[in-house]
């Protein structure tokens, strides 16, 4: 798979860009704050039609202008497939495979593979929970779309629950408590398909995230890969049951797979908790990387690659494991300089410079 060219017209800080790339590896140079990240951004909403930065449409569009367009032509083994995208303020984002309409931005889906690293991605480990269950939503709605389905739907039913018990806080005796039941019922039926999967995921892509790991520790460190389920799938109904008084006095549902969470451990040892930076930069560069072998392995074709300015955050040794793990791999680098790829293991094939929403081939 391959993203061919890209085209911007008043989306953030590009009146207008056309711009192609080429197999192999894209570095994008620049000073900070010219746009090299928003082009990665617009790349990356042509395979979800979100930004990554969790940025609302409207902050899309250009300062002075009322709406944006973004186009990217994807090669596949067999065909290109073109991806429109067309933000309006006010008004609901349009998204267009070969200029069809597409009736849910969902389906656009597994159309383009693309795995965005950015610095915030090596904090993975030492966050919150929130984040690793973001990287295992990603990866299972972009490998499996009944989950992608099953995820939506929980979190529809997810907000209506909490909708409810917000209004109960007000009026208890509501005749409206009485459907409480049946949110739970659906709750409880999603809820335990995303347990299934998530744990049949973090199983499947546990031995690439070890053997990945050791290649970086040299040996040293034998991680292992848990998944923290907050609730096991045949106790889930109980157990919501069990916790409704609760949730009606805290007005949020305290009990589901929207609290899960991810374990890495070395030596039976919690990383978030008992270690080192390296090792927590160890784990984070595992884990990012495993995505690569996981659609490699499942979807049978290579991603593309959005590296945001992640290699000033490594040191040597880690860069030089990056770069030897991307290989045959269209990737898109942004950095500020050039020194990062001075490295006669990398080979660059193209080099573009960003200044103030300009481009410039090199």
């Amino acid at each position: 798979m391959i993203l061919k060219s890209l085209d911007l017209k008043d989306f953030r800080n590009y009146e207008s860009l056309n711009i192609e790339f080429v197999p192999g590896n894209n570095i994008i140079f620049g000073e900070n704050a010219q746009g090299k990240t928003n082009l990665l951004e617009a790349c990356f909403m042509c395979a979800s039609a979100r930004s990554p930065r969790g940025s609302r449409d409207n902050e899309l569009i250009r300062f002075g202008a009322d709406e944006a367009h973004i186009k990217t032509v994807i090669s596949k083994e067999n065909s290109d497939e073109r991806i429109d995208i067309h933000l309006k303020k006010g008004a609901k984002k349009g998204i267009a495979l070969n200029q069809i309409p597409l009736k849910k931005a969902s389906d656009l889906f597994g159309v383009c593979n693309i795995i965005l690293f950015s610095p915030e991605d090596l904090e993975i480990i030492k966050k919150g929970p929130d984040m690793r269950r973001r990287f295992m939503d990603i990866e299972l709605c972009r490998l499996d779309r009944i989950y992608l389905n099953d995820l939506l739907s929980y979190r529809k039913v997810l907000e209506q629950r909490n909708s409810l018990l917000k209004k109960l806080i007000d009026d208890p005796k509501s005749e409206n408590a009485d459907t409480l039941d049946t949110w739970d019922i659906q709750l409880v039926s999603f809820g335990e398909k995303i347990i299934k999967r998530r744990r049949e995921f973090i199983k499947s892509i546990s031995p690439t995230i070890l053997e990945i790991h050791k290649r970086i520790s040299g040996n040293r460190e034998e991680p292992v890969v848990v998944y923290k389920p907050d609730v096991l799938e045949q106790d889930f109904s109980e157990r919501l049951f069990m916790a409704r008084d609760r949730d009606r006095r805290m007005a949020i549902t305290s009990v589901g797979p929207h609290r899960d969470d991810i374990e890495f451990m070395i030596e039976k040892k919690d990383i978030r908790v008992f270690g080192s930076e390296g090792q927590k930069r160890t784990a984070a560069l595992s884990l990012k990387l495993s995505e690569i072998e996981t659609v490699r392995t499942l979807i049978k074709e290579d991603p593309i690659l959005l590296l945001d300015d992640v290699l000033s955050e490594l040191d040597r040794n880690r860069q030089n494991l990056l770069l030897s793990s991307i290989s045959n791999v269209q990737t898109l680098i942004t950095c500020t300089g050039l020194d990062d790829f001075v490295n006669e293991r990398f080979h660059t094939d193209r080099v573009i410079k960003v200044v103030a929403g300009k481009v410039q081939i090199c």
